[in-house]
């Protein structure tokens, strides 16, 4: 019987790509042009804070340290979650209350910092569904490593059969397939589903997900 609910936080639950990749945009005018959105999207989309900012540096000829290039976006992007409203992804809430509903708990695995998600969640009240939230200041290992996954399960007490995870990128779906969880991809651009043929299944929404587990009696 299912009983937790593993979400990934950014692209599954809130709608945040737009804003890290406006946050990135905001620092990199000083050195080039803007990434584009389908750039950000195919190439640093999914991945640590620390892997795209080497990427850009690179990309950019940036010669600022990446220590000080990480720490000046960790900065920002505090400040700009307290002023700003980030949308949920389709059908968010109203699987947030079917789960709560149907008595399973829920908790958040993300590579966020702790501080961007209570900011977050601040600002839009979705804390009181999670029975807890892990995020990259209580791990040693961010995504894809299955750090973060196996410490959920180990803190919800529970066996890894009563769990399913759902997730949206290569990265996350990597980590819970090597925490030996079920792993749905909720996922509405079609271009990405070849990447992601690891998942137990593929949905174009959270809503389809839902109904899924209805008709298979999971839920």
């Amino acid at each position: 019987m299912l009983k937790a609910i593993l979400f990934d936080l950014d692209g599954t639950l809130i709608d945040s790509e737009h804003f890290y990749f406006d946050c990135w945009n905001e620092i990199l005018t000083e050195w080039g042009p803007p990434l584009t959105f389908d750039d950000w999207l195919n190439n640093y989309a999914g991945t640590t804070i620390h892997t795209n900012a080497q990427k850009l540096i690179e990309k950019y000829g940036i010669t600022e340290p990446l220590d000080e290039l990480i720490t000046r976006r960790e900065k920002l992007t505090i400040e700009r979650f307290k002023t700003t409203d980030v949308s949920l992804m389709p059908y968010a809430l109203e699987t947030l209350q079917f789960f709560a509903e149907k008595g399973l708990q829920m908790v958040i695995a993300t590579s966020s910092l702790r501080q961007d998600v209570e900011a977050i969640f601040n600002r839009n009240g979705l804390a009181r569904y999670f029975k807890f939230i892990i995020t990259r200041n209580e791990v040693t290992n961010s995504k894809p490593h299955p750090e973060s996954y196996n410490l959920c399960v180990e803190r919800l007490g529970l066996s890894k059969d009563e769990c399913i995870v759902f997730e949206d990128t290569v990265t996350g779906l990597t980590a819970a397939k090597a925490a030996c969880l079920v792993c749905y991809i909720i996922q509405n651009n079609t271009a990405e589903h070849p990447k992601l043929q690891a998942a137990d299944k593929i949905f174009i929404d959270l809503n389809e997900a839902m109904q899924y587990l209805l008709a298979t009696k999971r839920v």
